[in-house]
């Protein structure tokens, strides 16, 4: 059994297993690099993560393999047919329960910090994504519990965006990255953003670290760090001081 600890609201919150994440995509290639490499691969390598991609063409009653349709109406483009979705998202829940079944959408919620947060608590996270026009509206209607979108434009298709979710999310679980507070004081953590770091060398071509940083007062450091992300977010994000 494997234990994580989560830390959340100054609240350590503990899970009996390992998250796991199942992609449905019709591009399963796309995720080899981002899967395979980096803080993703240490999750999974350390058993802190599952992830597992599905081919949905492998659902398909179609003996061509199709997975897609004409829209009715006339529209054009295609549309991902309710079938294979279906078949895909049944087989899943049959061999366990899951928090969520997300679908990654143009016009869903606009993914953020706090909503990984939230997705890092959960245990078992179904990601649909996206492709061609888009999807049978049934499947949105009866299949997907939560919409989300990574950002105002509109991707080839929702590999991508899976991508980015999983890995937001993966990096939050405890023991994926090697200093844990590291990711507590990420960008967007307090709505606020970071505030400016340095490294050695302390002067270089005369561009020199602030001395506040290289004075060793650690109360007057936070002090400083404090202000330069409220100056920061104010100048460059004043829409996060809003919320």
């Amino acid at each position: 059994m494997i234990f994580i600890y989560i830390c959340k609201a100054n609240q350590v919150i503990k899970k009996e297993r390992a998250m796991r994440i199942d992609i449905i995509t019709v591009l399963p290639e796309m995720f080899d690099g981002p899967l395979s490499c980096s803080i993703l691969k240490r999750a999974q390598d350390r058993g802190l993560a599952e992830i597992a991609v599905h081919n949905l063409r492998d659902y398909t009653t179609n003996k061509h393999r199709k997975v897609d349709d004409y829209p009715f109406g006339g529209e054009a483009g295609m549309v991902m047919q309710i079938q294979p979705v279906d078949a895909c998202i049944s087989a899943l829940k049959a061999e366990r329960d899951y928090d969520e079944v997300i679908f990654t959408s143009p016009d869903g919620e606009t993914f953020n910090q706090p909503m990984a947060n939230q997705l890092s608590l959960l245990d078992n996270i179904i990601i649909l994504c996206g492709h061609y026009k888009g999807v049978d509206f049934r499947i949105r209607e009866h299949l997907i519990t939560r919409e989300i979108s990574i950002g105002d434009y509109v991707l080839t298709g929702g590999e991508m965006a899976a991508a980015v979710i999983a890995d937001s999310v993966v990096r939050l679980i405890p023991g994926v990255i090697g200093d844990e507070q590291s990711a507590l004081s990420d960008c967007f953590q307090d709505n606020l953003l970071a505030p400016p770091i340095y490294t050695r060398p302390a002067d270089y071509k005369g561009w020199k670290v602030p001395d506040i940083l290289l004075s060793g007062h650690q109360a007057k450091i936070d002090d400083w760090r404090y202000e330069q992300a409220l100056l920061r977010t104010r100048t460059l994000r004043p829409d996060l001081l809003v919320n």
